[in-house]
C-alpha cells in the first residue's frame, strides 16, 4: 500500500483552479480525492466536476406526500369519525379541505426539505477539518490527495497552472 500525500493548492482566480482540476483529472487524480474549498458559491458545471448525488429531492417528494396524506386524513376522515350535522352542510366542505390539504403538504416538504439538507451536509461534523485563513479572502482552495511517488510531478503542475501557493495540510481542530 503506497502512501498518500495531501496538498493544498491556492489560487486567486477560478479560472485556474479549474485548469489545474482539469489537468490534475489527465494526471490520474480521481475527482473524490480532489476536494474545493472556496469562500464565495462555485457550482461543480464552473469547475467541470461531475454533479452531486443528494436524497433531499426525494425525501421532500416524500415529505410532500406525508403531509398531503395527513391533510386529507384531517379533512375528510377525521369529520366522518365524530359527526356532528350542522345546518344541513355536508360533513367536509370542499374548499377549506383544499386549503387544509395544501399547507399540510407544503408544510411536510418544507420539514423534510430542511431535515434531508441537514443531514445531507453532515451536519454537525466532529471530525477535524481543514482550514486556510486565505479562502476567507476570497481565493479558491483544492485539496488532492495523492500517491507519494507523485508529489514532485503534481507540485510542479500546480505551479505552472498558476497556484499562488502549494503546502501540505493537516487536519486541525479549531
Amino acid at each position: 500500500m503506497t502512501q498518500e500525500r495531501t496538498l493544498l493548492a491556492v489560487f486567486s482566480d477560478i479560472d485556474p483552479a479549474a485548469d489545474a482540476l482539469d489537468q490534475l483529472r489527465l494526471m490520474g487524480v480521481h475527482d473524490e480525492h480532489m476536494n474545493i474549498i472556496s469562500g464565495i458559491p462555485v457550482t461543480e458545471a464552473m469547475l467541470g466536476r461531475p454533479s452531486q448525488w443528494t436524497n433531499v429531492p426525494r425525501l421532500a417528494l416524500g415529505g410532500a406526500a406525508g403531509g398531503m396524506l395527513i391533510g386529507i386524513f384531517l379533512a375528510f376522515i377525521s369529520p366522518n369519525m365524530y359527526t356532528i350535522e350542522v345546518g344541513g352542510q355536508p360533513f367536509t366542505p370542499v374548499p377549506p379541505a383544499v386549503i387544509v390539504i395544501f399547507e399540510l403538504t407544503m408544510l411536510g416538504m418544507l420539514l423534510s426539505t430542511f431535515l434531508g439538507v441537514f443531514l445531507d451536509s453532515y451536519f454537525p461534523s466532529y471530525r477535524p477539518m481543514k482550514y486556510v485563513p486565505e479562502i476567507s479572502d476570497g481565493k479558491i482552495g483544492i485539496l488532492i490527495e495523492f500517491p507519494l511517488p507523485d508529489e514532485k510531478k503534481v507540485t510542479e503542475v500546480l505551479k505552472k497552472l498558476g497556484a499562488e501557493s502549494v503546502q501540505y495540510t493537516e487536519a486541525q481542530h479549531l
